[in-house]
């Protein structure tokens, strides 16, 4: 719970500076708005961990945290646990793509479709779509739609539309104290960066070479969390605003643990730090081009000529 306090109050802290900051400069409004986006970073790895019944000793506590979050983050706590779960339930696994994953086609899949659809293919997995264009889609339009999960889904249906309810009132409060004008000055900025920001870390965390895409017969969960989740290597300035998430195959392999202690289970298990892909940050650019998987060869290789 601690984490959770410290957190809240450098967000808060963070966001009158922001506010202060509009009377002097905003280009330094803007610079601020980069440590802002990593502590909305590391609220969200608390809703995630809340999600993954990992933060607190009472789920329905956590679960009126990650509700909260999900208001900064814009992320429906309901829909995300759910559609996260899924992702560690398949991560890997070539029949179960979908939910929770960035898609990743198979060079045959690649090869078998029309003109068109290859162009749509190329254009998604762009590196502006998909990092900037595409995670602001995602964020600000999609996680508002009730329409992106299925029918059946009631709880999460219902997780969109009072997240939705709760950034109503986020935006309510926030104009009513500083002015419209000033609160998006302030809120855009950071709300921009913090998208980015998560859509890069969970690429990077399997998006990788070489790592782990398996059919469903062969899939097992332990080497997809092993081979198939990334061991992002990053100074301990950005793990720490982080929160830890590039310890991604321990996540991986046991969602249980929260963030805090994912280092202290890595320094307990050596073992996990071998036989796993590390990934500095000069690594994790080259990982932007690979964009298919060939099956006959199993890696990931970039668009053919």
């Amino acid at each position: 719970m601690s984490q959770l306090v410290v957190n809240l109050a450098l967000f808060a802290g963070l966001w009158a500076g922001m506010a202060w900051s509009l009377s002097v400069s905003y280009f330094l409004t803007l610079a601020l708005s980069v440590p802002t986006a990593f502590i909305v970073i590391r609220l969200f790895i608390i809703q995630h961990d809340c999600g993954h019944g990992s933060f607190l000793r009472s789920q329905r506590a956590a679960d009126i945290i990650g509700r909260c979050l999900g208001v900064l983050s814009l992320t429906p706590y309901s829909y995300w646990r759910k559609t996260h779960a899924l992702h560690h339930a398949t991560s890997g696994n070539l029949e179960h793509r979908g939910f929770g994953d960035i898609n990743t086609l198979t060079l045959a899949e690649y090869r078998a479709l029309s003109p068109w659809g290859r162009f749509q293919y190329r254009v998604y997995r762009h590196p502006l779509v998909l990092f900037l264009g595409g995670a602001l889609l995602h964020f600000f339009l999609l996680h508002r739609l009730p329409v992106i999960v299925p029918r059946h889904w009631s709880r999460e249906r219902r997780s969109i539309l009072w997240t939705n309810l709760g950034i109503a009132l986020f935006f309510t409060t926030g104009i009513v104290a500083v002015g419209a004008g000033k609160f998006f000055a302030i809120w855009l900025p950071y709300t921009i960066v913090s998208t980015c920001i998560g859509v890069w870390l969970f690429y990077v965390q399997h998006q990788f070479e070489p790592t782990y895409w398996e059919h469903d017969e062969h899939w097992q969960y332990s080497a997809a969390a092993l081979e198939g989740s990334s061991y992002y290597v990053l100074p301990p300035v950005l793990q720490w605003l982080t929160g830890n998430i590039g310890l991604h195959h321990v996540h991986h392999l046991n969602p249980r643990i929260p963030n805090y202690r994912l280092q202290e289970a890595l320094d307990a298990h050596p073992e996990l730090a071998r036989g796993v892909t590390h990934l500095t940050l000069r690594d994790s650019l080259k990982c932007i081009r690979l964009t298919l998987w060939d099956e006959d060869n199993k890696k990931l290789i970039p668009f053919p000529r």
